[in-house]
């Protein structure tokens, strides 16, 4: 898909012109990843691999490489682009928080249980929501870094020479190693937390302690809109993410330190969430800065690859880590809810199991952060941004193109 972008050339950019085509490609898909038909389990299994694959292989990856570039090719200006950068998380990190930390626990889940038909036809609505949304970003957006590289003409640059470059690069192969770290740890995070709300710091389907410890663990997220970009712009982007990731580490710490306190607990949230702050919001404002960096290095821009490195990384760890997580539980002996005369009935765990969903939820976030505080040290990409994008620009006004002179 990033060798595709890379080549595509139209008067509405390199990127936009694929989330027009992602935005009913996402409905059908995400309809058909719900609605598995009631069969014998080997055609089951084959709709659930087929329809995954069609989602998140084709789908999910056109819209999220032509969603995320949108900051990188939108505008060149670093302060612009990270103010972008923040906004651009905004509805991932809000909507996504309001579904996931209130309307999930506190609605959906309790009504309807495992309740097969009325999973297909909520997520059948919410895939069908996805298509105006999408077109509204089709519609409200402009490649304006890309329409500079069209304006002289563009470059058609060998597959193997923009690999090349990506994976020679000590700044972009930092920058992956941070971004393949932080989402393997926050997957199994995410995928861990409706286990630890039901099985160890509350019990099953209450409806109050995955709302409790989603919302006010999330708080930082909402209020840290206003506070993120302006520390970003005084201290660094670096330095800041570097900060917030120490106290992401002590946060998850008192967490796992006493998994069964809601109240210590909740506190491990807040502080965890404050360091995640940074990373949150802007992550793609050091990844713009990254490919700015190497059309300075090497003349020419590598948005599409370099892209697909990223979501390849995004999408695999999906499936990577709900493999590894279920694979934990299955060993250590978990036992799964059964509807018995039309209700959901749970068991409870053992301890084993429990302190698999633990180190799921809070343990592994320590050692992941503090491997990030030392990998970002390394991470110094923004300190002469400026100069190079100048040069950039110097070159082209010139009439060399992206080239070195």
């Amino acid at each position: 898909m990033g060798y595709i972008i890379d080549r595509t050339r139209t008067a509405q950019g390199k990127a936009r012109p694929w989330l027009l085509l992602s935005a009913p490609l996402l409905t059908v898909t995400g309809i058909l990843l719900f609605t598995v038909p009631s069969a014998s389990e080997t055609v089951q299994v084959i709709w659930v691999m087929v329809s995954y694959n069609l989602f998140y292989s084709f789908a999910y990856t056109i819209f999220n490489m032509s969603h995320n570039l949108m900051v990188p090719l939108s505008i060149r200006d670093t302060t612009q682009r990270g103010g972008l950068s923040v906004f651009n998380q905004i509805a991932t990190i809000m909507m996504s928080g309001i579904l996931v930390a209130l309307v999930f626990p506190m609605v959906i889940t309790p009504m309807i249980g495992v309740d097969k038909s009325k999973w297909m036809l909520l997520m059948s609505v919410l895939s069908i929501l996805a298509l105006p949304l999408t077109l509204l970003e089709y519609y409200f957006t402009k490649e304006r870094v890309t329409e500079e590289s069209q304006a002289d003409g563009g470059q058609s640059i060998p597959f193997a020479a923009q690999l090349k470059a990506i994976f020679t690069d000590k700044y972009m192969l930092l920058i992956y190693a941070y971004f393949l770290i932080y989402t393997a740890g926050s997957s199994i995070k995410n995928i861990s937390l409706p286990y630890f709300c039901n099985y160890v710091l509350g019990t099953y389907n209450d409806g109050i302690t995955q709302t409790l410890v989603s919302a006010i663990g999330g708080i930082p997220m909402g209020i840290g809109i206003f506070a993120v970009w302006p520390l970003a712009k005084k201290f660094g982007k670096r330095n800041v993410t570097l900060t917030g990731f120490i106290l992401y580490a002590v946060g998850s710490a008192v967490c796992w330190m006493f998994p069964h306190s809601m109240v210590l607990v909740l506190v491990g949230q807040f502080i965890k969430n404050v360091g995640g702050l940074p990373c949150s919001y802007v992550f793609m404002a050091l990844f713009a800065d990254v490919l700015d960096h190497l059309e300075w290095k090497t003349g020419f821009r590598i948005d599409g690859i370099a892209m697909s490195v990223y979501n390849i990384i995004a999408v695999a760890m999906v499936g990577v880590c709900t493999g590894v997580f279920n694979g934990w539980l299955a060993g250590a002996g978990y036992v799964a809810p059964e509807m018995v005369d039309g209700v959901t009935q749970a068991v409870s765990q053992s301890a084993s199991v429990q302190n698999i969903i633990i180190f799921g939820f809070v343990g592994l976030e320590v050692f992941t952060g503090i491997i990030l505080t030392v990998l970002l040290i390394f991470l110094s990409v923004e300190k002469n941004i400026g100069k190079k994008q100048a040069e950039i620009k110097s070159r082209r006004e010139k009439g060399e193109g992206g080239q070195k002179a």
